[in-house]
Formats: C-alpha cells, sequence, structure tokens
C-alpha cells in the first residue's frame, strides 16, 4: 500500500471509531447550517480526528474539509479533501448508509482515495495507477452494457432547489429507460458502489469536491468513467458528476440531457 494511502486509512478508520462509538452512546447534538444541512458533533470530531492523523505524517500539506474548510500548507501541490462523515441526515436518524471519505490531490490530480464505511466494516481504496479495492480484493466497475439493463444510483439535489423541475425531468426519463434508480443519501458511498460493481451508474448536481473526490478515483481505478453533465471531466468544480460502466457512459448522458 501506498505510505500515503496507509495515512488515509489510518485516518479514516480513526473517524469511523470516533462515529461508531457515538452510535452507542447517542445524544446527538444537531444543528442546520443550512437548509436540508446538518452537522453534529461527531463530523467536527471526526473531521479533526483525520485532520490531526494526516498532519502528523504530513505537517506542510494542505486541507480541503467540508466542517472547516480550506487551509493552506506549506506544500500546497499537496491538498487532502476530507468529508468526515458524508449521509449526516441518513447518520441523524439511523439509516445506515453513511462513511468517511478522504482523498488527496497531487497538483490537482486525485492520486489516493479512501471511502470507509464504518457500521459495515468495509474499506475502498485507490491509488493511481495501482488498482481499487474493497478491503483485499481488487474491485472493477460493472459490465453492464445497456442503459435499460442498469441499477443506476443517483441524489437529490437537495442544496439547489431551484434546479429540482430539471432532475425530475431527468428522473423520469431515467426511469423509463434503466432497470431501477437507488437513492440511498451518501454520494461517496455511492461512487464506491459503482466502483464495486453494485450499481452500475450515478448521477448527482449540486455536490461539493468532499462528497465526489475519493469515488471518483476510486471508480477510475475500477475500470470505470467519471465527468459532468456535459460530459467533460470538470466535475468537481461543477459539483455535477455523471459516473458509470463505459459502455453505458454515453447512454446516460443522453438521457440526462
Amino acid at each position: 500500500m501506498h505510505p500515503m494511502l496507509n495515512i488515509a486509512v489510518k485516518a479514516a478508520r480513526r473517524a469511523g471509531s470516533i462515529i461508531n462509538r457515538a452510535t452507542l452512546e447517542g445524544g446527538l447534538e444537531v444543528h442546520a447550517k443550512n437548509r436540508n444541512d446538518f452537522v453534529t458533533q461527531v463530523d467536527r470530531a471526526a473531521e479533526q480526528a483525520v485532520i490531526d492523523v494526516i498532519r502528523r505524517a504530513y505537517p506542510d500539506h494542505g486541507f480541503l474539509a467540508e466542517e472547516s474548510g480550506a487551509s493552506a500548507g506549506a506544500r500546497p501541490e499537496y491538498r487532502w479533501v476530507i468529508d468526515p462523515l458524508d449521509g449526516t441526515t441518513n447518520y441523524i436518524h439511523g439509516f445506515p448508509q453513511y462513511c468517511v471519505s478522504i482523498a488527496l490531490q497531487h497538483k490537482d490530480v486525485l492520486t489516493q482515495a479512501v471511502v470507509y464505511d464504518p457500521g459495515k466494516n468495509e474499506l475502498f481504496t485507490a491509488s493511481r495507477g495501482r488498482g481499487a479495492f474493497l478491503d483485499d480484493r481488487r474491485m472493477r466497475a460493472s459490465k453492464c452494457a445497456h442503459l435499460k439493463d442498469a441499477l443506476v444510483g443517483t441524489g437529490f439535489p437537495f442544496k439547489e432547489l431551484g434546479r429540482l423541475d430539471l432532475y425530475l425531468r431527468q428522473l423520469r426519463n431515467l426511469m423509463g429507460t434503466c432497470s431501477g434508480v437507488r437513492r440511498a443519501g451518501s454520494a461517496a458511498l455511492d461512487l464506491a458502489y459503482v466502483a464495486a460493481g453494485r450499481l452500475d451508474a450515478f448521477w448527482e448536481m449540486g455536490l461539493s469536491p468532499w462528497d465526489m473526490a475519493a469515488g471518483a478515483l476510486l471508480i477510475q481505478e475500477a475500470g470505470g468513467l467519471t465527468c459532468d453533465l456535459e460530459g467533460k471531466p470538470d466535475f468537481l468544480a461543477s459539483g455535477d458528476i455523471v459516473a458509470a460502466s463505459p459502455k453505458v457512459l454515453q447512454e446516460l448522458l443522453s438521457a440526462l440531457k
């Protein structure tokens, strides 16, 4: 395992232990950041744990984290992109679909990725050029050849309700052209499922880089493809991501248009 990936795994497991312990103890303090967007003391504690582990190993690296924002390091070409608890609303309600997501960018290129599901103790990892793994098993994206046979994941644009009409048109079209649509509530974990072949495709609008970064590299290293709604590689900037097995991607893009 790459040394930087090893540190990311250590950080993710540390955050996962905080999340699991809080699940057993209860007593969550929930605060609304924005409409339909929540944060708990667990989010903040897990994020600090991730940053502490990474900072001890790489004190000169920068960070982009959901709760604390961006911080520059002495070597700004290295930036860790962190979502300490993707799927907070699920977590608050005891719905078991949430994860820790950690990615490393080197000169804006994704190089390391970890998505850790603490509830199921599933660890998804990838290093650029070295493949993607679920625990110790190599992951491969789905071999699905046609959209009509595809199980497609999605997420509602809950932060951008102005785009809801567009999304509903997309959803209506997809429901008539694929085998099924699933909305579980954790984009990072959904993307990991695409990498693992559990989903054949995924799309969502209005995401943040920490929602997508790790999952995107997992998919790419598992043989899948990622892009924005225009088929361009700018999803981290636009916040709109489309991911699929290679044979399904173009059909999916056409359906979404």
